[in-house]
């Protein structure tokens, strides 16, 4: 059963998604969240597999009377994907990003927070579904052309194209798990790093993971995004 957290400021579109969700075959609602900050304290207490966390969030309304500085504070939907994944128990929930604006720099945003995946909010139900189930399953629901895309616009590494030794801050790593970063952050798929560096996916994945661990990120978008910025893999460059 996948465990899923809804958040939307909007009672009309968190009851949507929630109610679509609860319809689906083999997936429940843990929680409702109506706020950033309350997104994550029901993250904590609840555990959730999968967070469909809007990206855009107005700060709750202040009772009639309540002083001000009785608000509760506000925290947008990247905020909160960030504080959920860097306070959460192993394994840490995966969050889809929901959004009615299809703007990049809120894509790598989220990527840079750790987020699983990107969807519009007028998505059909049946694909909002598909994305949940592809995430759940350990995937991720940015496809590696819009991922490039995007580091390729806001990410400016500090190193020249072509340049093939890795940057200090990957000092950790070893040869190998170097090259399987260098890969991913060139958009290649497992199977296709395997392929090109003549191992088994398995293999790739060992690497991957083990690289991830070092470098204290929680997602393949993250691993992508570190790539760039590190100055590993740049714009232009080639494979």
């Amino acid at each position: 059963m996948t465990r899923v957290l809804v958040v939307d400021d909007q009672a009309l579109i968190r009851g949507a998604l929630a109610a679509l969700i609860r319809a689906a075959p083999g997936m429940e609602v843990v929680g409702e969240a109506a706020s950033g900050v309350e997104a994550v304290a029901l993250a904590a207490e609840t555990r959730p597999d999968i967070v469909l966390m809007d990206i855009r969030m107005l700060p709750p309304r202040r009772e009639p009377g309540q002083p001000v500085r009785d608000e509760p504070e506000a925290i947008d939907g990247i905020a909160a994907t960030a504080r959920i994944l860097a306070e959460a128990v192993e394994p840490a929930p995966r969050v889809i990003i929901l959004t009615t604006f299809d703007l990049d720099e809120y894509v790598y945003a989220a990527l840079r927070a750790g987020a699983a995946g990107f969807l519009l909010k007028d998505t059909p139900p049946e694909r909002l579904l598909a994305a949940v189930r592809t995430v759940a399953a350990g995937d991720m629901l940015f496809s590696p052309s819009v991922v490039c895309r995007l580091i390729e616009a806001y990410a400016g590494g500090p190193g020249a194209p072509g340049v093939a030794v890795a940057p200090p801050v990957l000092d950790p790593l070893t040869s190998r798990e170097v090259d399987v970063l260098r890969l991913v952050g060139r958009g290649l798929s497992n199977p296709e790093i395997a392929e090109r560096l003549l191992v088994s996916v398995a293999t790739v994945k060992t690497h991957l993971n083990r690289a991830m661990a070092k470098l204290n990120v929680s997602s393949r978008a993250q691993a992508v995004v570190l790539a760039y910025e590190s100055g590993l893999v740049t714009p232009g460059s080639a494979d």
